[in-house]
Parts: C-alpha cells; sequence; structure tokens
C-alpha cells in the first residue's frame, strides 16, 4: 500500500509517496508557492492540484505545513483575508500587549507551553482585531494552514492536531486544551477553533476514499520522518532555522526563547526558531558575487574567526532572540580583512553562532544533547557541514538530503492506515558523521556574542 505525505512550505508544496510498510519512496513532485508574508490559502489549495495526480495514488493522506500562520474564515468558510504567515512580523506589538495585558511571560509559559511572538496565531488576530476590525467580526473560524489543506481534502470537521495546536498561543500542550480566555481577548470573540486529534487518528476520507491523517506542523513532520529519540537535537537550516528536540514532559520558559510545543507523536518538542537561515547564505553569495556553492568553498579558504570580521545575521529581524525590528550588522572590517573570502566565512559562522545559541536555550531548559542531526536545504552547504561540530561543540550528523517534512506526514499517514498505537518503524536515513576541534570556534563565538549583546542599542530598521 501508498501513503502520501505533503510538506505546505512557505515557498511550495512538496509531495512525497512512499510504500506504508518501510517508507521507501516511489515518486515524489513540487508545486511553487506564492511569494510574501501574507498569502490567499487558496492559493495552496491551488498548488496542491497540480500534483493531485500523485496524491490520488495513494492510501492514505497527511499534510504537514508551516506552523502558526493565521486562516480566518467567515460563516462560508471563506477566507476573510490573506493567511498572514509565520514570518510576518507586524503583530510583533500585538503579541507583546497581549503577553503583558494577561499576565506577563511566565503566566503565558505556565498557560500556553511558550511566550508568543510576532510568529504566533494569537498575536496576528489581535493586530486583526485592532487594524481590520470589520474582518475580525466576520470570522467564523481560526485554522492553521496544515488544517486548511486537511479540510479541504475531505476532513469531516475542521481538525488540527496537538503539535500545529501548541503553536497558537492559545492551547495548552500541558493540558491539551484551548484557552478560550486568550483567544478572546486576541480576537474580541472566541470563533470556532478545530478540534484535536489524537496522534495517528484517522480523521476523513479523501474524495478517491484513501484514509485522512490529521496531519501536523513542520517541524512536528521533520522529527517524526527523521525518528527523532531522547538525545537528538535537530537543527533545520531553511528559511527559517530552527532546533528541537523530542521530550518527554512538556517545557513552560518564561524567556519566550524556547517554544514548549507538543510533537505529532503524544511527546514534546521543546523548540526555538530564528528568523534568519538559509538566507544569510544567500545573501552573503549576492554580496560577494558568487553562487552559494561557491561561497562555501570561498568560506573554507579563510581562516578561522574570519581575521576578525564579525557578522551579527537579523537581516529581516529576529524571532530569537526577539528583536523584530533589528538589522544585520558587521563589524571588524579593515583594509586588511576585507576580502571575499573573510565575509563568506563571517556568514556561515554567524548563521552557525545563532543555531550555537539556539541548540543552547534547549540545554538549559533540560535538553541534553548526544548529537545534532543537522537538516534543510543550509545543511547541503560545505562550509556549514565542516565548520558546524566545532560550533556546536559536539558530532553532528548530516542525513542524506530529503523532504523529512513530507516523509515524517507520510509517516503519520501510514499510521492512520494500519491503527496501530504507535507510528511505524522505518529504517533511519542514511547519514554521514562529521566532528571537528570546538576550540577553533571560540574565538569566533566570543565575538558573536558580544555583538548580539551589544545589538540592542545599535540602530534598528528604518532608523538613521
Amino acid at each position: 500500500m501508498l501513503v502520501a505525505g505533503v510538506d505546505s512550505s512557505t515557498q511550495s508544496v512538496k509531495v512525497l509517496l512512499c510504500r506504508a510498510e518501510d517508507g521507501t519512496e516511489v515518486a515524489r513532485a513540487a508545486a511553487p508557492h506564492p511569494d510574501g508574508t501574507s498569502v490567499d490559502p487558496r492559493r495552496w489549495w491551488d498548488a496542491l492540484q497540480t500534483v493531485r495526480d500523485l496524491l490520488e495514488r495513494a492510501d492514505a493522506v497527511a499534510v504537514a505545513a508551516q506552523q502558526h500562520g493565521m486562516v480566518a474564515l467567515d460563516e462560508t468558510g471563506a477566507p476573510v483575508r490573506d493567511a498572514l504567515l509565520w514570518n510576518d512580523t507586524r503583530s510583533a506589538p500585538q503579541a507583546r500587549a497581549l503577553v503583558a495585558g494577561h499576565g506577563g511571560p511566565e503566566a503565558w509559559a505556565d498557560a500556553v507551553g511558550s511566550v508568543p511572538l510576532a510568529a504566533f496565531t494569537v498575536g496576528k488576530l489581535r493586530w486583526l482585531a485592532e487594524h481590520e476590525p470589520e474582518r475580525a467580526r466576520r470570522v467564523a473560524t481560526v485554522l492553521l494552514p496544515h488544517d486548511y489543506l486537511t479540510l479541504r481534502l475531505g476532513a469531516d470537521a475542521p481538525v488540527t492536531d496537538r503539535g500545529d495546536a501548541s503553536g497558537t498561543g492559545y492551547w495548552s500542550p500541558a493540558t491539551g486544551e484551548y484557552r478560550d480566555d486568550l483567544l478572546r481577548a486576541a480576537l474580541g470573540h472566541a470563533p470556532a477553533v478545530p478540534r484535536v486529534a489524537a496522534p495517528g487518528e484517522r480523521v476523513g476520507t479523501t474524495p478517491w476514499g484513501a484514509a485522512l491523517a490529521p496531519g501536523t506542523g513542520d517541524n512536528m513532520g521533520a522529527a517524526l520522518g527523521l525518528g527523532l529519540r531522547p538525545g537528538d537535537v535537530a537543527v533545520s537550516i531553511g528559511t527559517s532555522g530552527t532546533a528541537y528536540a523530542v521530550a518527554e514532559t512538556p517545557a513552560a520558559d518564561a524567556s519566550g526563547l524556547v517554544a514548549g510545543f507538543a510533537d505529532a507523536t503524544g511527546r514534546y518538542l521543546p523548540l526555538v526558531c530564528t528568523l534568519n537561515a538559509a538566507r544569510v547564505l544567500t545573501s552573503a553569495a549576492a554580496l560577494t558575487g558568487v553562487a552559494v556553492d561557491d561561497l562555501a568553498r570561498l568560506a573554507l579558504t579563510a581562516a578561522p574567526g574570519a581575521d576578525g570580521l564579525t557578522f551579527l545575521p537579523y537581516l529581516d529581524g529576529e524571532r530569537t532572540p526577539d528583536r523584530p525590528e533589528a538589522s544585520g550588522v558587521l563589524t571588524g572590517l579593515t583594509t586588511r580583512n576585507a576580502t571575499p573570502a573573510n565575509l563568506a566565512r563571517a556568514a556561515v559562522e554567524a548563521l552557525l553562532c545563532s543555531l550555537a545559541d539556539a541548540v543552547g536555550h534547549l540545554a538549559a531548559q533540560g535538553v541534553r544533547p548526544r548529537r545534532v542531526l543537522l537538516i534543510g536545504g543550509g545543511a547541503a552547504n560545505a562550509a556549514v557541514r565542516a565548520l558546524a561540530p566545532a560550533f556546536f561543540g559536539r558530532p553532528v550528523t548530516v542525513p542524506r538530503p530529503d523532504e523529512y517534512v513530507a516523509r515524517g506526514a507520510a509517516r503519520q499517514a501510514a499510521w492512520a492506515l494500519r491503527g496501530t498505537p504507535g507510528p511505524p518503524d522505518w529504517p533511519d536515513p542514511p547519514a554521514t558523521e562529521h566532528t571537528a576541534d570546538p576550540a577553533t570556534a571560540r574565538d569566533a563565538r566570543a565575538r558573536y556574542a558580544a555583538l548580539r549583546d551589544a545589538a540592542p542599542a545599535l540602530p534598528q530598521k528604518g532608523t538613521p
């Protein structure tokens, strides 16, 4: 039997068709999504229709999609406006106001496992209520991106899963319940929200008769696709950067650095997300006038520490730390070190410093990293792979490049198809191991930390 996993990401939709019994890939397809931080959710459905022939070969389907996006529907099920995506930072003031006005960071961490930032759905709902009140009053149902696609694929009713629900800011991983009071505080009324399905539950049937699983968020899908175990920390370098690990108990970090998410299996997924990741590399490549692959080769010709050049990669603001108005900073530039190789090296080191900080935040919440698994498009960069073990201070495993979000969704589909207590045991992906001396990263990490901590005093976006 065959199962299909859908990864509906910010930039595209990918579908992976696999054998249900062992996860062997049979076929794959992809289609682009519109660019931007706000998108008509019907365009995601249109993109999915272009790969429908592949979907219809499956006996079961699941959708994993970008987290947090606000899909607000009216009574007829039509969107009241374009969906605000996770990387739309306009709601940063509203998220801060909600936190300050309803008990402060500790109260939110206790209530929903996370301190909402601009990315979270709850802040986007508050933005809608303040800036588009007529539309806000028309909102009858609020869904997440994967919920919207699951419903249109044939779910019996609006449905979500623990993993994606844990990123809304109004559902508690610890209690398994929605916080209608927080939802009402954000939007002004409490709209309908999707039922939270059990892991691996069958929630409907597609038009061609396939079983439909509840789906999940993209990070939860990747964790399932990788088969993460305790002691594994996944670091994903995509549009955003993420570091996450499976845990048996929920996290509640009042600092807001670690989001206390749930995973797709009934456990928990403490996670740190940065706004700037792979685009740090593409931006540096553009600055140096080379292709991204050439940027890697250039970076590896420079000495550790980029001869004193330090880069703070907050090119589009930042989520961790919470600095939505920040901009990138380059310091230590002299006539001696102003070379393309040093700029390339500084960009790679900055990306890895940011992600190493993220792993450190997880450790502060009780995660004990045994190894780091490096995935995402940025993991294909040769300089990233070579330098990462030194910056993370532990061995780095790089699984074979694959669509792990889609693979995790496919594994969930197989789970729903078989009706077993847990997901099927699919083999771990082939991987390579990388090691390096942490001493080679100490100087760069120290200079990065000093610049990071000084950054709040530096000019922000839009300031002279």
